[in-house]
């Protein structure tokens, strides 16, 4: 029987417990950042790569701790365990860097006398305009807007402000681009739910402003400056995400490297 070193066994063992619980982890915190997304819960399928990345994790550091428990009846199941990891670890490696690079287009712009900003989709990266300008992507975003009351929330705090006070509110940026029309549509300001589409010929360059309907379960939700809103609420959730990722990959490095340090020792052991 070939021999196996206890320390490396508990070694292995170890790190793969540890591994296991920070799948767990990594789990819980894309299933929360999911079921509490900022869209509440409408941008919900772009937390999917963090939860698959801790199932698969978990998976794997299944196969490493059964690869360090029943080593001598399974001695491959270690060199799987490895490839695997490292293939993860590779994959996290190449999103997050992917992550960064589609996230880094695009914010707000400054209004003059505005306490919002104004956000346009081309300002975003391609990728993420293509994930929105898909209809099965954007037709559950818009529905669970509608359902959700975004805009019903804010009409029903502003309801009875001037137009110069409601242009002076801190507007975040699904509020900005899918509850009131573009500015440059000239609309008259009646109230939050309510504009007056008196000049939108003059200025049916933009499309938006044609796509503005009065009736709640429309508004700007077919308008480009909606989907801004929803780009720039996701790019700031995946900037935390991606930040959490990095510390992951980093651990995962870590553990990988003693792990291999001690799998070499156990191949050095049985020769």
């Amino acid at each position: 029987m070939s021999s196996f070193s206890l320390t490396n066994d508990s070694l292995l063992g170890i790190l793969n417990i540890i591994k296991f619980l920070f799948s767990i982890t990594i789990l819980l915190v894309g299933i929360l950042l999911s079921e509490n997304a900022a869209l509440t819960d409408c941008d919900r399928f772009f937390y999917k790569p963090l939860i698959w990345f801790g199932v698969f994790l978990l998976l794997v550091s299944l196969t490493g701790f059964i690869g360090a428990c029943f080593y001598d009846h399974l001695p491959r199941m270690l060199w799987v365990y490895h490839v695997l990891m490292f293939l993860l670890i590779v994959a996290g490696i190449i999103f997050t860097i992917f992550a960064f690079a589609v996230t880094n287009k695009g914010g707000g712009r400054l209004l003059p006398g505005a306490g919002y900003k104004v956000y346009r989709l081309g300002d975003y990266s391609n990728w993420l305009q293509n994930r929105l300008n898909n209809n099965r992507n954007w037709n559950k975003i818009k529905t669970c807007l509608v359902e959700s009351q975004v805009c019903s929330d804010l009409y029903s705090k502003y309801w009875d402000v001037s137009f110069n006070k409601f242009h002076q509110k801190p507007l975040n940026p699904i509020q900005t681009g899918c509850c009131k029309p573009p500015n440059e549509c000239g609309f008259t300001y009646v109230n939050p739910a309510r504009w007056v589409e008196e000049n939108w010929q003059v200025y049916c360059e933009n499309p938006d402003c044609k796509a503005w309907d009065n009736d709640q379960n429309i508004l700007c939700y077919n308008c480009e400056s909606c989907k801004a809103g929803v780009l720039d609420n996701i790019k700031h959730s995946w900037k935390k995400v991606q930040w959490f990722y990095v510390i992951c990959q980093m651990l995962l490095i870590i553990m990988y490297a003693v792990g291999c340090f001690a799998f070499r020792n156990i191949l050095i052991d049985e020769r």
